[in-house]
Parts: structure tokens; C-alpha cells; sequence
């Protein structure tokens, strides 16, 4: 199973749920996929979805999925990495009315830089690959992960401050 979430901004991500949508409906995904779409307005045809999803459902299958796919809030991509999942994080962008600034670019890229333990898709073109490829991917990732969580939380706290000086 696949499981995607947009978290609960306000603004659509559309884009996000579309293309997944359409990989499913062409075959490049085949497995189920279950999407929280939050306040998004493009309506899966494909895949299972719900607008709003229970936190405890949202951690069993953050736990369970083969690929967690999430948008740039961290706590939608620290919580697959708590179970060991590297997640595909898919920022909203100002550019095309997701949030109203690409704060979400700039965590992403800082977090996957810093520790390589989330990979970024800055162009949504490039979600295909990374789905495709997931497996080889991480595998190199994982070798390159030897942080515990305190540890973790402490980098990604420091990276957030930067960003806020």
C-alpha cells in the first residue's frame, strides 16, 4: 500500500493528488493507494481517499505502507521516519496556490541536504522515478543513516532556527 497525505492546509494541492491519481490509473502504481486529500479539490478516481483521516489511522499506515508519500509539514514526513520509512516529500509551492510562500521548498531541501534521510520531488514530473526506483533509492539511504531520534529532532531543530534568524 501507498499512503500519500496533504496534511491540513487551507490551499489545495491538487497537483499532488492528480498525479498519483494518474499513475494509478495507468499502471505505473499497482498497488492500493490511500490518499488524505485534506482541502484539496480534485477528486481521486483511482485510489482510495478520504478528506481528513484519524491520527491513528494516519500512523498504522505511515507504518504499514510500502511508500509514504507526504507534502513539506514536517510533521507529515517525521512521522513515516519514526517507523523507518523514507518518505518522498512533495512540497506545496507558492507558484501554484498551494501555501502562500515555498517555505515548504526550502525545508525540504535543507532537511533531505542536511540529513538524506527524505527525498525531495521539486518537479512533479519526477514522483514517477522516485515511486518506480523507491526500493534502490532507500537502500543507499538507509547505509547512510546511523542517527538516533533525539539525535534526529536535535539537527532538525537547529536546521529550523536557521531558517527563522
Amino acid at each position: 500500500m501507498i499512503f500519500v497525505t496533504v496534511g491540513t492546509h487551507e490551499q489545495q494541492f491538487n497537483r499532488l493528488i492528480e498525479e498519483i491519481d494518474n499513475l494509478k490509473k495507468d499502471g505505473v502504481i499497482k498497488e492500493e493507494v490511500i490518499i488524505q486529500t485534506g482541502f484539496s479539490t480534485y477528486e481521486p478516481k483511482y485510489c482510495k481517499s478520504s478528506k481528513l483521516i484519524p491520527y491513528e489511522d494516519m500512523i498504522k499506515y505511515s507504518k504499514e505502507a510500502s511508500i509514504v508519500i507526504t507534502h513539506g509539514g514536517p510533521a507529515s514526513f517525521i512521522t513515516p521516519l519514526q517507523f523507518g520509512n523514507i518518505p518522498i516529500v512533495v512540497p506545496r509551492q507558492f507558484k501554484f496556490n498551494e501555501h502562500v510562500n515555498d517555505h515548504q521548498m526550502d525545508f525540504t531541501k535543507a532537511v533531505e541536504e542536511k540529513f538524506n534521510n527524505i527525498i525531495g520531488i521539486y518537479d512533479i514530473k519526477d514522483l514517477k522515478d522516485k515511486i518506480l526506483n523507491y526500493k534502490e533509492i532507500t537502500k543507499k539511504m538507509k547505509s547512510n543513516n546511523a542517527s538516533n531520534n533525539a539525535k534526529f529532532c536535535k539537527s532538525l531543530e537547529d536546521v529550523v532556527e536557521k531558517m527563522f534568524e
